[in-house]
């Protein structure tokens, strides 16, 4: 304890700590991307500086035991977010935002989720906040100060210098930080984890007033340039092929295009969708990506709803929900259509109830719908085999023509499977996750093949067209060492986890005869074009972010949410274009200074940069419509 013989102030001491702490974070739980010296020297001094002007702070108190408990309650408060974006972290690889913390609601249904993703060692992570307990309570005397108002003033005026000189580094190493707000873990490596969070309640305060100010006028402009980038004047080859036909619209949950193809220690993965594959009447993507962000499954309902891209912060579901909106479920509607969701789960997860109701769907056949037992389901809830199985008799019952979407449940992390029910063995890695995902992917591609024969036997499947997609990614980047062992790579980089985000997109058409693998790049947000036009439905006077998957005049690229794109000759993420091909980096976008390869044209670097641009702006715009509930503002029958 000689330490603190000396008259050391407690804030002092609790910056260091916490400062310390919060690095150690940044460093060994969060995978954050460190390119160079600058950015490690960055990610170093931010804890330190956010700590300082919190705990500085607690000189302006005039009472010792105010400021002690000032002291200790920010270190507590502190420390609780950063175990909640630990926790979140281990199974996004993302960092919460304001608009999740109204998602809360869906804690609940978590259940064995979140208990697999607190760690023993976690309760370290306190340890320095029972530290300052003890010398707050036991060395008071000793560990406050009694500043003049100067001194005061000087503390305060020292943590604005020193948040301004992290700003400032920031913006050099990264300029145009605050502008791209979408990529969080550039705002956590330049800021720090809790300016991130002041940075997410500004943002999240600015977009609500946007609702208020905004009056229809920003309209043309995004129409303009949808009919000058996006809208095709063709009439693809497909235009009608399934009218009057009823759709099936299968969410398959959390599987990746990596397993199609692919086997466990020489057993097959998946084999049904592996036969889809090569059947002449699929349609199979094989570069089909998910483009969903925080919001997960709800993300792409809302992307094959509407063709607009999630929100970079929340789920559309939770904080747009009451806008109005002209989705596909409504289209088909005015067709005569009739629209229904299955998915065994409670209709307040995901706010599904009330979003719905939004996108004029006419009935969801949620949890009280179904037969759910102790030996009937497992992990998230019922599962897939006898969730379809319940199914049928609802769907037999349906209005024709119908829109029906199936949400599956069973190959959802933690991936917990019954051994009756694995008809493979897991993969043995370091990643439990990894190991168990594969099971659980094979349990769900036997019950897509009963639910064919179900189909069948009711008479259902010839007038029908039935698609299987995959809603998201479900191994993050958090197993990265475990996945690159698997497909027996040195390192997942970060070209390979773009090329991870590939999901499985099957359009099966019973007696169409011409399927086939299709290798255009395209994604969710090209689904509700492409159904429409299979349909019969034109799509002249919406408005939409896509293209029709069989137009030949497409826009030729496909935006993530944080704002990496795949086009048809690149990739580009984290700050890098790469030559999709051959994965080798092209141009390196760092300080918006671009250097290119020697072997490289000027016009693969001027492409990326072309397109970067596209996408900032379509995504720009698809917030507008989103923020500013813009749909309101049309008459879309008046249209029609």
């Amino acid at each position: 304890m000689n330490l603190f013989k000396a008259k050391i102030p407690l804030f002092l001491i609790a910056t260091i700590l916490f400062g310390l702490k919060t690095y150690i974070v940044y460093r060994f739980v969060f995978s954050i991307d460190l390119e160079n010296s600058m950015q490690e020297l960055i990610l170093f001094i931010n804890p330190f500086v956010s700590a300082f002007l919190i705990f500085a702070l607690s000189v302006w108190f005039k009472k010792q035991s105010r400021q002690m408990k000032f002291i200790r309650y920010t270190a507590l408060i502190g420390t609780l977010v950063i175990f909640a974006n630990m926790v979140f972290y281990r199974s996004f690889t993302d960092f919460i935002t304001i608009p999740q913390l109204f998602q809360a609601s869906n804690a609940a249904d978590l259940g064995s989720s979140v208990l697999t993703l607190i760690k023993p060692l976690d309760v370290l992570l306190f340890a320095d906040v029972l530290a300052l307990w003890y010398l707050s309570k036991k060395k008071e005397t000793r560990m406050a100060v009694s500043y003049p108002r100067s001194g005061k003033v000087f503390a305060l005026a020292m943590s604005f210098v020193l948040l301004a000189g992290n700003f400032f580094l920031a913006e050099m190493e990264r300029p145009q930080l605050f502008e791209r707000g979408f990529d969080r873990e550039y705002l956590v490596k330049n800021i720090g984890l809790f300016n991130f969070h002041a940075y997410d309640i500004a943002m999240h305060s600015k977009t609500k007033t946007q609702r208020v100010f905004a009056d229809g006028n920003e309209l043309p402009e995004i129409q303009d340039y949808i009919e000058e980038n996006i809208r095709s004047n063709e009439t693809s080859d497909l235009f009608g092929v399934a009218e009057d036909k009823n759709v099936i619209f299968i969410w398959a949950e959390s599987i990746q295009s990596f397993v199609i193809d692919n086997d466990v220690y020489g057993q097959e993965i998946t084999p049904f969708l592996n036969s889809l594959t090569t059947d002449e009447d699929t349609y199979y993507f094989e570069n089909f990506y998910h483009q969903t962000e925080q919001g997960k499954t709800s993300d792409s309902e809302f992307l094959i709803e509407n063709s607009l891209y999630p929100l970079s912060r929340g789920a559309a579901f939770f904080t747009h929900a009451q806008n109005e909106y002209h989705g596909l479920s409504e289209m088909m509607k005015e067709k005569d259509y009739y629209s229904a969701v299955f998915h065994a789960n409670n209709k307040s997860f995901w706010n599904r109830e009330q979003m719905y109701d939004s996108l004029k769907v006419d009935h969801f056949y949620g949890q009280d719908a179904y037969e759910i037992t102790d030996e009937n389901s497992v992990g998230w809830g019922l599962k897939d085999k006898p969730f379809f199985e319940q199914s049928i008799k609802y769907l037999q019952s349906l209005e024709e023509p119908y829109y029906s979407k199936f949400i599956t449940l069973t190959n959802h992390f933690p991936f917990e499977l019954d051994e009756e029910d694995k008809s493979i063995d897991p993969y043995d890695s370091n990643s439990n996750t990894l190991n168990n995902f594969f099971p659980t992917v094979r349990y769900m591609d036997e019950a897509i093949e009963l639910f064919f024969d179900q189909l069948k036997d009711a008479g259902l499947y010839e007038d029908s067209v039935i698609v299987i997609m995959g809603d998201h990614d479900g191994i993050s980047a958090n197993h990265n060492k475990a996945m690159s062992m698997y497909l027996d790579k040195e390192e997942i980089t970060p070209f390979d986890y773009v090329q991870l985000q590939r999901v499985p997109f099957f359009i099966h058409i019973p007696g169409h005869g011409e399927g086939e693998i299709k290798s255009e790049v395209s994604g969710q947000i090209d689904v509700k074009p492409t159904l429409l036009h299979m349909l019969g439905i034109e799509t002249d006077n919406d408005i939409y972010f896509g293209n029709d998957l069989f137009h030949n005049d497409r826009k030729g690229y496909i935006a993530l949410r944080n704002g990496d794109f795949i086009s048809d000759d690149y990739v580009s993420t984290s700050g890098v274009c790469y030559d999709r091909k051959t994965g080798e980096a092209i141009e390196v976008v760092e300080n918006e200074a671009e250097t290119e390869t020697e072997s490289q044209p000027d016009e693969s670097t001027d492409a990326c940069a072309s397109i970067g641009e596209k996408v900032e702006k379509e995504m720009g715009y698809s917030d507008d419509l989103v923020y500013g509930d813009l749909f309101r503002f049309i008459d879309f029958d008046q249209d029609n």
